[in-house]
């Protein structure tokens, strides 16, 4: 079903207004430093701001006191924003103050651009405009997944890397691969390669569907080179014409490390503390434990969930109960409908139609699973083997297909058998408005009854 421009244009001017008045409330009432890591993060901007240039990874200036090895050894690109903005910002005042906020408000902009895109993606994902505008909302306004955009890191760039690749991924298939979706795709890509590790699963998802779409199924099966390549070696010059600087520059300053790794722990080997050096730091890895140990032993699981859902600060800031278990109680039964309720015909979005076959769709949402999962993977051999830190902040790359399935496990039942006797427009449109207004009513429950009131405001 789709809403009425007039009803369209009214969400769509109070989500944009909701994302602005949250986000710029944490930007501006934060004490700096508290969000988890920003001090450490602020150091690779300033020193662009100051400098002009990008720093070495073995920069004194930039090291994390402790830890002895510094962030610029990783791709930088959203420090490079906010760096060169600060440096503009730097003719009228040098502040600190003007310069966290101006680092600030660069994750800000990129929250809004990823709050656009979701609208954009939801579109493709559900036919339904009822169904877009929750998972749009649930997205958006999960309290950690707008706190993300509230302070210096790079997780928000990324968050709106994936959004992008996700929303030209499922455009393409729609379309073909025309010109300019092949353009945003590259645009996703070059994004999330200069961001964010975690979330190169996304790319490799890219590589894989765009492959995939080529194959074709006639008398037999067979792939069809002309178009691929074609399309193929566009979206790679693009992206190596954005990307290949950085890891061309890595190789150079690095002996050859491109990705900059092993440099990095060598930095660490050479002037980490005892307590967090590579050779004497207790892990569980080292101290004899196995991964389940670790997850079955500590509070990895607990703490992970909850910060996934919200927890600000440097997870100093609990969230109410109640929201934790409206947040995981949701998406637990949501999910659990998704994969269990079967409906007779596939319930068709925008966006699947060119997924005719089988193979190819159940390949599709193969791919959006895996999205999922690796970021989790990648948080618990983290843990396991380097740095105890069950922090959410490291799932959030899995959000955006964590919510797809869950709005879709709803949508699924809604369509299905289970809901013939009471399904009508009336009542959807009733549950439609009571959930977004419970996702808005936690989060500025949270917002404005929670962490103001914790920074000395509202009291």
């Amino acid at each position: 079903m789709k809403l009425p421009k007039s009803i369209s244009v009214f969400i769509t001017c109070f989500y944009i207004t909701l994302y602005l008045i949250v986000a710029l409330t944490l930007v501006f009432t934060q004490p700096f430093g508290d969000p988890p890591d920003e001090f450490n993060r602020f150091l690779i901007p300033q020193y662009i701001a100051e400098h002009g240039t990008l720093p070495n990874g073995y920069e004194e200036s930039i090291r994390i006191n402790g830890y002895g090895f510094s962030y610029a050894f990783q791709p930088i690109l959203p420090y490079m924003a906010q760096g060169y903005a600060m440096r503009v910002v730097r003719l009228f005042s040098d502040s600190e103050s003007a310069m966290v906020l101006t680092g600030r408000l660069v994750d800000c902009l990129f929250g809004l651009l990823t709050a656009i895109v979701i609208v954009k993606l939801s579109k493709l994902w559900f036919k339904d405009d009822r169904f877009a505008w929750i998972f749009a909302f649930m997205t958006t306004f999960l309290p950690q997944s707008i706190f993300i955009h509230t302070y210096i890191n790079t997780d928000s760039c990324c968050m709106l890397s994936i959004a992008v690749m996700l929303l030209a991924l499922t455009a393409g298939l729609q379309n073909g691969f025309e010109r300019n979706t092949n353009i945003l795709l590259s645009v996703g890509i070059i994004l999330c390669a200069l961001s964010y590790y975690n979330a190169y699963g996304y790319i490799l998802s890219c590589i894989l569907l765009f492959t995939a779409s080529f194959l074709r199924k006639e008398k037999k099966l067979r792939f069809d080179w002309k178009p691929f390549l074609k399309k193929g070696l566009f979206i790679s010059c693009l992206v190596l014409a954005g990307i290949a600087w950085w890891f061309i520059r890595s190789a150079i300053l690095y002996d050859g490390d491109f990705l900059g790794l092993r440099v990095r722990q060598e930095c660490a080997m050479l002037y980490a503390e005892p307590a967090y050096h590579p050779l004497t730091r207790e892990t569980w890895q080292n101290l004899g434990y196995s991964p389940l140990d670790m997850l079955g032993k500590s509070d990895f699981i607990n703490l992970s969930i909850l910060s996934f859902i919200a927890m600000y600060s440097h997870m100093a800031i609990p969230a109410p109960i109640w929201l934790y278990r409206f947040y995981k109680y949701f998406l637990l039964l949501s999910l659990l409908l998704c994969a269990t309720v079967s409906t007779k015909k596939l319930v068709q979005r925008e966006g699947e139609d060119v997924i005719r076959s089988k193979p190819l769709r159940i390949f599709y949402y193969c791919n959006l699973i895996g999205c999922i999962l690796i970021p989790i993977l990648l948080s618990i051999v983290y843990s396991y083997t380097t740095d105890y830190q069950p922090q959410g902040r490291y799932l959030l790359p899995s959000l955006i297909p964590l919510i797809f399935y869950s709005i879709h496990g709803i949508e699924k039942t809604w369509k299905s058998s289970i809901c013939n006797k009471f399904r009508n427009d009336k009542l959807l449109n009733v549950l439609t408005v009571l959930l977004i207004t419970v996702i808005v009513g936690l989060l500025l429950w949270m917002i404005f009854g929670v962490v103001l009131p914790y920074y000395g405001y509202l009291r």
